[in-house]
């Protein structure tokens, strides 16, 4: 009976999970933003290009120092517990406990890339600078314009040249990173991007109904990263493998 309970309570969450009330007509919107919905997507921007910086650092001091290990594996798990289990009207330590998940987590990436796919910590860390760039520069947009198509289209634009340039200084630094594999990673991270433009639209489709829980938003978008990087760790395998087999 409880199988069967369990089982229909996940179905549930499956289906709450796909069903959204936006149309096509919602995200095509290319108005101004309103200025309660504009507040919100700064404040989810912020909050986000944040998390991201905390994840950098964390990878950062695992490449210096080898601050990763199971003991942030386990500080990262607690975190994401304490942050699903405070209650939603204490925002500084949701806020808190997000931060100190994204230090963890950004220390903790190394050790599964390399255990798994024997790829070192500095491919971790540029990726990892790289995508912060990216959401900094939707952060420092955000702060310039409430048009939607300049806000999107400028900061994708602008995202995708501060990246490159980015994966260019990290590869002299770090050692040599392909140019198939920095195309392949771009268009990953271009595909990230762009699910992030969707999901800032049903952001400002929600603000039109009241606050939006920034700290939840911040969490949806920053639980995708780990998946970003084991693809992006085998597209780096995959051009490694082929950059060989030419030579």
């Amino acid at each position: 009976m409880k199988f069967t309970e369990m089982k229909l309570h996940a179905m549930n969450a499956v289906k709450a999970y796909f069903k959204r009330n936006w149309k096509k007509e919602d995200m095509m919107n290319s108005q101004e933003i309103p200025l309660h919905a504009y507040k919100c997507l700064k404040k989810v921007y912020l909050t986000l290009f944040c998390a991201l910086l905390s994840s950098t650092v964390g990878s950062f001091l695992h490449l210096i120092w080898e601050a990763g290990g199971f003991f942030t594996v386990l500080i990262s798990a607690a975190s994401i517990l304490c942050l699903y289990f405070t209650p939603a009207m204490k925002v500084k330590k949701r806020v808190l406990f997000l931060m100190i998940a994204a230090y963890s987590l950004g220390a903790s990436f190394g050790l599964f890339t390399e255990y798994h796919f024997g790829i070192d910590q500095g491919f971790v860390f540029s990726f990892l600078g790289g995508t912060t760039i990216g959401f900094g520069t939707f952060w420092f947009g955000a702060m310039l314009t409430r048009q939607r198509i300049d806000l999107y289209i400028g900061c994708l634009l602008h995202s995708y040249a501060f990246m490159y340039l980015w994966f260019v200084t990290a590869s002299d630094i770090f050692g040599g990173h392909t140019t198939r594999w920095m195309i392949k990673v771009l268009a990953v991270l271009a595909l990230y991007m762009g699910y992030f433009v969707i999901y800032s639209q049903e952001i400002l489709y929600n603000a039109r109904y009241g606050d939006v829980n920034f700290v939840n938003c911040t969490f949806t978008v920053f639980f995708h990263l780990p998946a970003i990087v084991v693809h992006a760790a085998r597209v780096y395998l995959v051009a490694e493998s082929e950059h060989y087999r030419q030579n």
